[in-house]
């Protein structure tokens, strides 16, 4: 994604700014804490791993796991990494076949060509290598608060798995992307199939409401923080058995061939 200065700019005050919010909102940090360790949970020694964070600017991840490599497209002085995610393949800094895993947080449904970036960044993996990526979940409940609540643009009725119009790193959206490349587009998804095992793809719904309870990263609800960790683990259950009503987020993961 080409990125001209003035977006640039202006996404990386705009990244500084949510991420000093995330780091100052204890339910949000909690949130993203147990979707690490869901991330992670097949795993027995994750800080072991040769892990590379794809679009860490906001992230919080290096906070519970120093081994990972951050990375985004947004010069920011505290990433190990600055590259556009489109040209992984010719990234010289990470080897060839050297990842164990590849992991994005809602980052997916910003990028341009999401299946172009997911087929060259197999490149960077070893065989048996995993992408993890969380993304919303278009549930019942969720797809009014993404449609009508959210700020990121909504468009089930794209004719390609890709944006249209770009307007930097941070307002070029779809949040569709994902769950419509892996929950309604078997064509698309398809385009997966000669760099990653798509018989071993997995999903797991996390979390229904919990997310939105937080504030998120625009503002922050005065939930009180016992509540809220006697709350998630019954939010998390509930988007696990009902995940068609009420899930909001899903993490799929890919195993490299």
């Amino acid at each position: 994604m080409t990125v001209l200065p003035d977006e640039e700019a202006k996404d990386r005050a705009a990244t500084l700014r949510n991420r000093a919010r995330l780091s100052a909102n204890k339910n949000l940090l909690f949130w993203y804490r147990e979707l690490y360790r869901d991330q992670f949970k097949d795993f027995p020694n994750p800080a072991t791993l040769a892990i590379l964070e794809v679009g860490s600017g906001t992230s919080p991840l290096k906070q519970f796991l120093p081994n990972v490599i951050t990375s985004d497209v947004l010069d920011l002085d505290y990433l190990d990494l600055v590259f556009d995610s489109h040209d992984i393949d010719k990234l010289d800094a990470i080897r060839d076949e050297s990842l164990d895993v590849i992991t994005l947080t809602n980052v997916l449904h910003h990028l341009k060509s999401p299946i172009a970036f997911l087929n060259r960044a197999a490149n960077k993996l070893k065989s048996g290598g995993e992408v993890i990526a969380t993304e919303p979940f278009f549930s019942v409940l969720s797809i009014l608060i993404f449609k009508h609540l959210h700020h990121e643009a909504v468009d089930l009725r794209i004719a390609e798995p890709e944006l249209e119009n770009l307007h930097g790193p941070l307002a070029s959206a779809n949040i569709a992307l994902p769950w419509l490349i892996f929950y309604q587009r078997r064509d698309w998804l398809e385009r997966l199939r000669e760099n990653y095992d798509l018989h071993t793809l997995s999903f797991r719904p996390f979390s229904a409401l919990s997310y939105m309870m937080t504030g998120g990263i625009s503002r922050k609800l005065p939930i009180p923080g016992l509540f809220y960790r006697v709350m998630f683990p019954i939010d998390l259950a509930l988007s696990r058995y009902l995940p068609r009503l009420c899930a909001s987020f899903f993490t799929l993961i890919l195993t490299r061939r």
